[in-house]
């Protein structure tokens, strides 16, 4: 589903979106000539809002950049940042600076929808084609409906598509914080990530033979099927723990002793397709048990 703006950009006199009213890399924005501090948040706003980050990443298409807390130049009088934000990775080739972001999404509460919904408005206003807005206290999203001028509450079995998206985000994932770690998962499975489509064809491919060989071996001495079932069995558990540590690996993430024996001595296939999925986006790996 994608709302159209319907506004020319193009001939409104704005300044540029990276000229600053306030200094970077501090706890301020201005709106409407008004200095506010935005403060580091407390959960679950704090923890929404990175899941989202994350969400957004693994869905986003090749040529676009998806950035947090980035200002935005809106007005004349309003520099303000998005939670999170979407824009192509192409620099704008008439000033050959960042493009305006395309898309937009807000961490909310219900108390801070109407708020949201002023700066969804300046936001549309300079030219982010769709604003989304997560309320973390009702898991619900909305969209920012310029038309109607006011936020339209999205199906929660619906996704979000979009020609910046290369896997359509699914509403019930942008809400549900269980579930990110899966949908992170399925959507770089679903781009073809080089790294996890390489990390899982070589564990395969290396289980399928360390399962066959181990199976010969033992199907001599307990009889064939139920030799190679085992060493099957065994080949996709060994499999899975060097899918993890490859992963870890390619990702800057160092295991202890203590952590490699516990990824390496697990048998339990269900336990490692979960710690498999976790390892794509954990920020340690001690997350990777939680």
């Amino acid at each position: 589903m994608e709302m159209s703006s319907t506004i020319d950009h193009a001939n409104i006199d704005l300044p540029d979106i990276d000229e600053r009213l306030v200094a970077p890399q501090t706890d301020y924005e201005i709106d409407d000539g008004k200095l506010v501090r935005v403060s580091p948040c407390d959960e679950p706003h704090a923890i929404r809002h990175s899941l989202i980050s994350a969400l957004v990443e693994a869905h986003a298409a090749d040529d676009m950049v998806v950035a947090s807390d980035m200002l935005m130049r809106l007005s004349e009088t309003s520099d303000r940042a998005p939670d999170v934000s979407v824009f192509p990775r192409a620099r704008d080739p008439r000033t050959g600076k960042r493009q305006i972001d395309q898309l937009a999404f807000e961490v909310v509460n219900t108390e801070s929808l109407s708020e949201a919904a002023k700066k969804a408005r300046d936001l549309h206003r300079r030219g982010v084609r769709r604003v989304f807005a997560v309320d973390v206290e009702h898991l619900r999203a909305f969209e920012w409906s310029p038309e109607l001028g006011t936020w339209a509450l999205l199906d929660p079995a619906s996704s979000i598509e979009d020609r910046c998206l290369a896997v359509a985000l699914p509403i019930e994932d942008l809400v549900h914080a269980a579930k990110a770690d899966n949908a992170v998962a399925r959507a770089l499975l679903a781009k073809r990530n080089p790294v996890l489509v390489a990390a899982l064809a070589e564990v395969e491919a290396k289980a399928r033979i360390e399962g066959e060989a181990k199976g010969r071996i033992e199907g001599e001495a307990k009889g064939r099927i139920e030799g190679e079932a085992k060493g099957r069995i065994e080949g996709e558990a060994k499999g899975r723990t060097q899918a993890i540590l490859l992963l870890l690996t390619q990702r800057g993430l160092d295991p202890t002793v203590e952590q490699r024996d516990r990824i390496v001595g697990e048998r339990d296939l269900a336990q490692l397709d979960h710690w498999l999925a976790r390892a794509v986006s954990c920020a340690t790996v001690a997350e990777l048990f939680k």
